[in-house]
């Protein structure tokens, strides 16, 4: 069984802005209140979910690379990223609830 991480929501310009960058390793997940995000200067994988404004899962990304763009989609109000692998560690239903 794979324990609950804690969540860090993203809020101030200076937190959105600096993300994950630099790190090589987190054991929290960061929430952002956005539809669209980059790993640019990212030292390691990681999962992202983004959900509705419900939690309602819409797009899962396994295993993202540093370098890599996710566009802005439809929909979407929360970005979650999480440790590389987190996901398949854990049963995920239609509903992100970490």
């Amino acid at each position: 069984m794979v324990r609950k991480m804690k969540i860090i929501e993203a809020k101030t310009f200076y937190q959105k802005l600096k993300g994950l960058m630099f790190q090589k390793e987190f054991d929290y997940i960061l929430k952002f209140k956005t539809n669209g995000i980059h790993t640019f200067f990212m030292k390691t994988n990681i999962d992202v979910i983004l959900t509705d404004k419900n939690n309602k899962i819409l797009h899962i990304y396994k295993n993202l690379k540093p370098n890599k763009i996710i566009l802005p989609k439809k929909g979407v109000k929360y970005i979650y990223e999480i440790p590389v692998n987190y996901i398949n560690k854990t049963k995920i239903g239609d509903y992100f609830n970490p």
